[in-house]
């Protein structure tokens, strides 16, 4: 896997609104910055091809923030495809290279805390790392990774998966609670009582990929007011 380094992941103006954000969860945080990584899935490259690489990947303002601190690598959740790494390949291919099997993009967010520049993910406990984690990444279709070589699970290939059953007529709303958790759906108390009405209603179980559509579909309704 090949990773290369890209442009300014955030305005002055998310920058700044990230930042309060970060500080209600942790007050010590000072500062946080995020820029695009390109990882890339290909074969043996040339380094012309690297550089034409880089070139196709050169875009928006370049970043000039600071790379010291806490870093927390958000990507898309392993076993999707984004439509941002489709277009991408696309058009990498069509420009020649055609060594390259994929190309996804990720953010590297670094938090600085109390003007500790040498600050590392190990000096927080899970509980910490995750709850600033929770707030730069969308768990719906992201996820936060420590260490960028991580990042190569994103090119696995996976057996497609069973369809799961939630068993609503059995465990009523107790089950769209515990499927709400572990698949991180995100939904709220009124939306699992929707849900849970509609299936009883309709006298069988809703499948784990109904529930994630629902909720991506409500998602982006939310994100849309």
């Amino acid at each position: 896997m090949l990773i290369l380094p890209g442009s300014n992941a955030l305005s002055t103006f998310r920058a700044e609104r990230l930042l309060s954000a970060l500080q209600t969860v942790d007050a010590g945080v000072t500062s946080v910055s995020g820029r695009y990584l390109h990882f890339i899935d290909a074969g043996a490259l040339t380094e012309g091809e690297v550089a034409q690489l880089d070139a196709l990947l050169t875009y928006g303002d370049a970043f000039a923030g600071d790379e010291q601190g806490m870093e927390f690598i958000v990507i898309p959740r392993f076993g999707t495809i984004s439509p941002w790494a489709s277009k991408a390949t696309d058009i990498a291919r069509n420009c020649g290279l055609s060594h390259v099997r994929r190309i996804e993009r990720g953010v590297s967010y670094r938090v600085q805390r109390n003007g500790a520049a040498t600050l590392t993910n190990g000096q927080l406990d899970e509980q910490q790392f995750q709850a600033l984690a929770a707030l730069l990444h969308d768990r719906m279709t992201e996820a936060v990774l420590r260490s960028r070589d991580d990042a190569a699970g994103l090119f696995v290939e996976l057996d497609a998966k069973p369809l799961e059953s939630i068993d609503v007529l059995a465990g009523g709303r107790g089950a769209l609670e515990k499927a709400n958790t572990e698949l991180g759906l995100a939904l709220s108390e009124d939306e699992i009582d929707y849900l849970n009405d509609a299936f009883v209603k309709a006298k069988r179980n809703p499948t784990d990929v109904e529930l994630m559509m629902f909720a991506q579909a409500n998602r982006i309704v939310r994100c849309l007011r």
